[in-house]
């Protein structure tokens, strides 16, 4: 078995692990565990004896220390499955060596092409090697590229005992594509002070702030009548559901926004004559920009109602996350010492905020602050998606050297 970071990631990529929003269950397929199985086996031949599969389909594993000192723990986390916007089965790595340039059209379907224009990050990847798809499917990436970077940076350290380090964690998650990452994790268990999640993009970033999400659920109860009966009586929950999707502003959705700007998103809609459900995601980067979305959909909602007499709404909203910054603000340690590490594995360190969210989000406010450390993917959830070998080991030099600093530092 070989053990580069191209090899894990090329083994574990080839697993599907894709999770499934509609299932109650956790993890939410049992699929999963096919991978933590597979990252169990792996710890314990690199060393790591405490390594084992928990029944919510977690992997959790120890580096121990290897210095005299107190030296705070630290954990390193990333998540096994693959999101449910596009399929994750069957997946076929395909290697394109020493990229000189250009588009990169994908022989599986040749009408997927990863275009400069649109991924402008390739032009840092010259003389690099690039995994991509076929096309036919996503390539699973986020977060697989950071599974073999904490995976690779455990067995240097082990192998290594000249490295100095402190005690770091391990933590493999199932359903972080669908918001139920860290559900069942025993913090208690895991016994870190602090975390990074290896969920993140380009080479050289660190995040320390999400967006703040909710959930809104609205169902609309409309008026059902025979169709040949129905003038000026039917009042049809799917042409209701539809109104109100056709009011929400451009300039408040996923495709009209950038930057530090949030939205309100339909995510799904079902229904019927006499009933429909909508789903909403919203996000902002504070809670106050949160709940102004919230009012403003509420209030198409009711502007949309008024003309529909017979008809009702009931609007749910469900918290999810909250930015994290408010939590890593106050352990500035964290974020300094990953910049500090990313500096001596050869970068510019780039601090920035998320345009969605991470385990970290949840964990840090469940009491275990965490920052998001890059892991090189791009164009994630998408048969477009792709990541360099080079940035791959960029991650597991920027972890060798931040469980370095922690140990220097304490």
């Amino acid at each position: 078995m070989t053990d580069t970071v191209l090899d894990r990631f090329l083994r574990y990529v080839v697993i599907d692990t894709q999770s499934d929003p509609k299932s109650k269950t956790q993890p939410s397929t049992e699929k999963q565990k096919n991978l933590g199985r597979v990252l169990v086996e792996e710890l314990l031949a690199i060393g790591l004896s405490d390594a084992h599969l928990d029944e919510n389909g977690y992997v959790y594993a120890t580096i121990p220390s290897n210095v005299d000192k107190p030296v705070p723990v630290i954990c390193w986390c990333s998540h096994m499955d693959t999101a449910p916007d596009f399929t994750g089965t069957n997946v076929k790595p395909q290697i394109l060596s020493n990229y000189q340039g250009g588009d990169i059209r994908l022989k599986g379907d040749p009408q997927q092409v990863i275009r400069v224009a649109d991924h402008p990050a390739l032009n840092d990847q010259i003389g690099n090697d690039i995994v991509t798809t076929d096309g036919t499917t996503l390539l699973g990436a986020d977060d697989k590229a950071g599974l073999a970077e904490i995976v690779t940076a455990a067995q240097m350290l082990v192998d290594n005992p000249d490295i100095k380090h402190g005690t770091i964690k391990l933590l493999f998650t199932t359903d972080e594509e669908i918001g139920r990452g860290v559900d069942k994790v025993d913090l208690k268990k895991l016994g870190a002070e602090f975390a990074y999640t290896v969920d993140g993009e380009t080479a050289g970033h660190i995040e320390d702030e999400t967006f703040s999400a909710d959930g809104v659920e609205i169902i609309i109860h409309g008026v059902a009548i025979h169709p040949g009966f129905a003038k000026d009586k039917m009042e049809n929950a799917i042409k209701i559901a539809g109104n109100i999707i056709i009011r929400l502003p451009r300039d408040l959705s996923p495709e009209g926004t950038e930057g530090r700007e949030g939205f309100v998103h339909p995510t799904g809609v079902t229904g019927s004559m006499d009933k429909a459900q909508l789903g909403f995601i919203v996000r902002d980067f504070d809670e106050a920009g949160l709940a102004k979305k919230e009012a403003m959909l509420e209030a198409i909602v009711k502007d949309v109602m008024t003309s529909y007499p017979g008809s009702t709404y009931s609007l749910e909203v469900k918290e999810q996350y909250r930015n994290m910054k408010a939590v890593l603000d106050r352990h500035p340690e964290i974020v300094e010492n990953a910049v500090e590490a990313i500096r001596r594995a050869g970068m510019q360190p780039v601090r920035g905020s998320i345009r969605g969210g991470t385990d970290g989000s949840r964990l840090s406010f469940m009491g275990l602050p965490s920052a998001n450390l890059f892991a090189g993917g791009h164009a994630f959830h998408s048969p477009l998606e792709w990541v360099s070998r080079q940035d791959m080991e960029r991650s597991v030099k920027t972890l060798v050297e931040l469980a370095k600093i922690w140990a220097e530092r304490a």
